[in-house]
């Protein structure tokens, strides 16, 4: 009898664990029937653990994920809960899958005190043990404040729904999702939770399983138009990826590069355009994003028509990341790439693999009005318009020393190509880099200015 009342007592838990709503959002992240939860029956105190925690597939690839369960406490941590999201953290690193961390929380169970902050503590030490081995992804659909936020915004990427809430202020303030895409915390913010969900699930389907994991192919969709001069970085974007498969980050913050994940003829790459005068903003979004393409060997595509930077701090730091990538890079000029642009992100110190430009590319080593004043100077001696002459001198030394022509004989570039062949090319030169293979020197890791 003792025996029956505790079968139907653990049914019952179970069962009301399912109507909730952490259990419905993290089923729904997964392919029908391929949820597996893990630690189902854990309880805190007298009810079940405030999360859900499993495994399964999305879009046919294992996975793990873990959802706070605003249903049960509010999601409120607790050592249960915590216990919960620490075995799918480890589940994750064994088994060589993505996480995907669902946040929805009221706070932490107050009653619990230090064991609580003690908690948190390790979430934040295997979220970090797990960095650049397996992709984290946070989905925030509700409350993620205070610690929680920190757990949450040290993933890899983050995505919001309309309802979301991120902030270390535990007031909230300064949380919404408009705010977390300027400030550059989310990465992507979709209007409602099942939109949301299905950002995640397309990062899923792009993203290597883990770093020894070669990046998954689909079949190539060709573009509905060709890149053209003159085209804004977008528009490059959408004509070089594969139709419909261009998933920008952080379009909100940095408005001097365009970042994301696409497919080029099939393969999953990382996509940045770098335009204009590149501020501190633009810096960050595009060394983060090329250093995650590294961690994981995702090839980085560049295209380049930037002018100049402006904060040296950041430029170092967008310097650093392209010089200490080793993953397969392919740096298209379509503009402007001179002086300490062309020398970050297109020249030997970005350490392109293959570097090639449009025909009306300028491309030069120094900035042309330096470099046609500093060198052609004694040709504006007595000149009766020394403002209009200079002009016309900077205008003839990019056409002739700083074209592309004289790029390529001079070996700054590998090749010209017209715009309309860009995206031939960079298929040509991807599966010519697939099996790229880097050997570095032994040390923890480079000293960048962050």
């Amino acid at each position: 009898m003792n025996r029956s009342g505790h079968a139907e007592d653990w049914r019952e838990m179970r069962e009301n664990v399912r109507h909730t709503v952490g259990y419905e959002r993290i089923v729904s992240l997964f392919d029908p029937g391929s949820f597996n939860e893990i630690d189902a029956l854990a309880r805190s105190g007298e009810g079940p653990a405030e999360a859900v925690a499993g495994y399964g597939t999305i879009g046919g690839r294992p996975a793990c994920a873990f959802s706070q369960n605003g249903g049960v406490a509010g999601g409120a941590m607790s050592k249960a809960q915590a216990s919960k999201i620490k075995k799918a953290y480890r589940l994750a690193l064994k088994s060589g899958i993505p996480l995907v961390g669902i946040f929805d929380s009221a706070g932490v169970r107050l009653k619990e005190g230090a064991d609580v902050l003690d908690s948190f503590g390790e979430i934040l030490l295997n979220a970090n043990r797990l960095s650049g081995v397996v992709p984290q992804i946070s989905l925030v659909l509700g409350p993620c404040t205070g610690t929680s936020a920190m757990a949450a915004a040290g993933a890899d990427l983050v995505v919001m729904s309309g309802k979301g809430e991120l902030t270390v202020s535990t007031a909230g303030d300064d949380g919404s999702p408009a705010q977390a895409e300027k400030l550059g915390v989310c990465h992507v913010a979709a209007e409602d939770e099942a939109k949301a969900v299905g950002i995640v699930r397309e990062l899923i389907s792009l993203l290597p399983s883990n770093n020894l994991a070669a990046s998954p192919l689909a079949e190539a969709v060709p573009p509905a138009r060709s890149p053209a001069s003159g085209s804004s970085p977008r528009e490059v974007v959408g004509s070089v990826a594969d139709a419909g498969t261009f998933l920008e980050l952080g379009a909100k913050f940095g408005s001097g590069a365009v970042a994301g994940f696409a497919r080029v003829g099939g393969t999953a790459a990382g996509l940045v355009c770098l335009t204009g005068e590149i501020d501190a903003d633009s810096c960050s979004k595009s060394a983060r994003f090329v250093r995650f393409c590294d961690s994981f060997s995702v090839p980085v595509v560049t295209f380049v028509d930037a002018g100049k930077f402006s904060t040296l701090r950041e430029a170092s730091k967008l310097s650093s990341a392209y010089s200490e990538a080793t993953t397969a890079k392919v740096t298209v000029v379509t503009g402007s790439a001179c002086g300490p642009v062309y020398l970050a992100a297109v020249g030997r110190g970005a350490n392109s693999d293959y570097t090639f430009a449009w025909p009306d590319a300028v491309v030069s080593a120094l900035q042309p009005e330096t470099a046609a004043v500093f060198l052609w100077n004694d040709r504006l001696k007595g000149s009766a318009d020394p403002v209009g002459d200079r002009r016309k001198l900077i205008e003839e030394y990019q056409t002739t020393e700083a074209g592309a022509a004289t790029a390529a004989a001079g070996g700054l570039i590998e090749d010209i190509v017209e715009p309309e062949h860009t995206r031939d090319k960079i298929i040509a030169c991807l599966d010519m880099l697939s099996g790229k293979r880097v050997s570095t020197l032994p040390k923890k890791h480079a000293d960048i200015q962050l």
